[in-house]
């Protein structure tokens, strides 16, 4: 099977080194991808040109090719089987134009809980969308979504064995939408010091909860990538998963990333059927749904309450979990693989 999978414009490069989850995804397709056999091809300029040395790399995209040019013709003698792209594309005219030409099979996977579609984007077959938990699949019901865990990787992020680390961790982009104040007070509950990976993303909110965020127990780390983003995951004794209230969480790298270290995850949802409990069991994390009308302490209460209880998992065992779970080969064949 030949596989091409496609970049798109943005401001992280692919794959990126530290936050950026639909370019972490496509990294994960492609690697594999190639763990599964396949024959791959990095399309678009966004991918690290020092990926030239191991990987097939064209830096052409498809929107941006014209219909019978030199570059159209030799796109289709390529003879590509299936195209892996950002959610939006199968919705792109001038992305979809070139793709009808090339009579392959198209595999995206939703990573916005917001993005309307083309009415005729996708047909179950031919094209495909993929969605990561019951109240995605519920969203875009219309459009014939396939349940399926999401896989995103980075460079150098290999997990060494598990070990019972410290510290608490929270890792995300650092906004009112992830709403890591309310891990931030769970762990000063319980008198436990927490260490917060991401960008920050919304300095207002900030300033909202600045003197919960500048509390002693709380270590502010930054963005990171690579192996030492792995070692932060690792190193903690739980991963404290949040949101807020009116977000709905598309795709969720932390899961993978988190089991896949052997961290346990202690997370907070507002509702059933979220990421959490599709990613989520009994060995590898602890979910508490809050009601949206409570308030942020009854709610950092509850997280309080799972985290005590996501200590006693077996690190070793949610690693084992994490990586037969979000194995990238298992990830690939799943997406690569025409329904009856």
């Amino acid at each position: 099977m030949l596989v091409g999978v496609c970049d798109f414009p943005g401001s992280y490069a692919f794959p990126p080194a530290g936050y950026g989850g639909i370019e972490r995804w496509l990294w994960a397709v492609a690697v594999g991808a190639r763990t599964a056999g396949a024959d791959v091809h990095l399309l678009g300029p966004g991918w690290l040109t020092n990926l030239e040395n191991d990987w097939v790399r064209k830096p052409v995209r498809l929107e941006d090719i014209t219909t019978g040019s030199l570059a159209s013709r030799d796109l289709r003698s390529t003879g590509y089987d299936l195209l892996v792209v950002g959610h939006e594309y199968p919705s792109l005219p001038a992305w979809t134009r070139t793709w009808n030409e090339l009579d392959c099979d198209v595999a995206t996977f939703q990573h916005s809980p917001v993005f309307q579609h083309a009415d005729s984007a996708f047909d179950g077959k031919q094209s495909r969308l993929y969605c990561y938990s019951p109240e995605m699949i519920e969203r875009y019901a219309e459009h014939q979504p396939i349940p399926e865990l999401a896989v995103h990787l980075g460079l150098d992020e290999e997990e060494p064995p598990a070990t019972a680390g410290s510290d608490l961790v929270w890792l995300g982009r650092i906004d009112e939408e992830k709403a890591p104040h309310i891990a931030v007070r769970a762990a000063q509950i319980l008198g436990r010091r927490i260490q917060i990976v991401g960008p920050v993303f919304d300095e207002a909110y900030m300033r909202r909860h600045e003197r919960l965020f500048s509390a002693s127990h709380v270590k502010w780390v930054g963005e990171l990538g690579g192996p030492a983003k792995t070692a932060a995951i690792r190193g903690a004794s739980v991963f404290v998963y949040t949101y807020a209230r009116t977000y709905v969480e598309a795709g969720a790298a932390v899961f993978g990333e988190s089991l896949r270290a052997g961290t346990p995850m202690a997370a907070l949802t507002w509702r059933e059927g979220t990421c959490a409990e599709a990613a989520l069991c009994d060995q590898t994390g602890v979910t508490t749904v809050a009601q949206p009308d409570q308030s942020d302490e009854t709610a950092a209460e509850l997280l309080a309450l799972a985290i005590e209880q996501a200590e006693d998992l077996n690190h070793t065992e949610v690693q084992e979990i994490g990586m037969h779970r979000f194995d990238p080969a298992h990830h690939f064949t799943a997406m690569s693989t025409r329904s009856c």
